[in-house]
């Protein structure tokens, strides 16, 4: 393939107030590209707080909303131009999400195996149930679990930590080139976070799939980000390499944000 995997350009989003016939309009996403290479796989965080637009750009990224303007090409595809069902699923099995709270991700009355199970069918075009049980047993592999263990067992019956692990299992099931991860480990235990963490860095390392990581959390984007884009108000304010803008940011509201985390002193020694 040629050109790069992702390539968002200028991409606005607009709301307008509801119930106001007057209403300004409000970008919630105004005016951000960045672009993923196709050859090297790499985890690209997008760091901001609470209304800076940073899950509106993932949900057009994943095609769930159409961007006002500026547009976004997946593999030289303007998602724009994605029609049908045929060319929807196939998108959708090359681009997966992973959503903040895992236990809002499965229904509680349904059997967890049984989303994997569609999934394969679905993605991985896996028309046997042997088939879709090599499917998913592979993917709970990777993420150091098996079907044996999942196998009809509710969301209740699993803890947040394996429960999201399920949920970054589904995703692989379709062999993703591109995983939109929206704040994936906030709602998990703490002593679990850099878990998870460690493990998107493994799929970026052994299955080459690169990720888009969601966050407010500096800490963890800086364990695990090769570049980072910080977003405030709906638009970049700094990007780049992530150890280079975390350690030394020049925007006023990257330090700002680099300020505000918690410095731990090293222990005495």
């Amino acid at each position: 393939m040629t050109g790069p995997l992702l390539d968002v350009r200028e991409v606005r989003k607009v709301y307008r107030r509801r119930g106001l016939i007057a209403a300004p309009r409000l970008p919630a996403v105004d005016g951000v590209s960045l672009t993923l290479s196709a050859g090297t796989p790499e985890i690209f965080a997008i760091i901001g707080e609470s209304g800076s637009g940073k899950t509106t750009l993932a949900r057009m990224i994943l095609g769930m909303i159409a961007p006002s303007s500026g547009s976004i090409w997946f593999a030289g595809t303007n998602l724009a131009a994605i029609r049908g069902r045929a060319r929807r699923i196939a998108f959708m099995g090359r681009v997966q999400p992973i959503f903040q709270n895992p236990f809002e991700a499965f229904n509680p009355l349904k059997r967890v195996d049984r989303y994997l199970f569609a999934t394969a069918r679905s993605f991985a075009n896996a028309g046997t149930v042997a088939d879709m049980e090599r499917a998913c047993d592979s993917a709970l592999h990777q993420v150091g679990l098996s079907l044996r263990e999942i196998a009809g067992r509710f969301p209740h019956e699993l803890s947040g930590g394996q429960l999201q692990r399920v949920a970054i299992a589904r995703a692989l099931v379709s062999r993703p080139a591109l995983i939109v991860a929206d704040e994936p480990v906030s709602m998990i235990d703490a002593s679990l976070r850099m878990s998870v963490v460690d493990l998107f860095r493994t799929l970026r390392d052994t299955l080459d799939v690169s990720i888009i990581y969601i966050t407010h959390d500096l800490a963890t984007a800086y364990s695990l980000s090769d570049r980072i884009m910080i977003m405030r108000e709906g638009r970049e304010v700094e990007a780049g390499d992530a150890r280079t803008v975390l350690d030394n940011p020049r925007h006023p509201y990257s330090i700002l944000l680099k300020d505000s985390v918690l410095q731990i002193p090293p222990p005495n020694g």
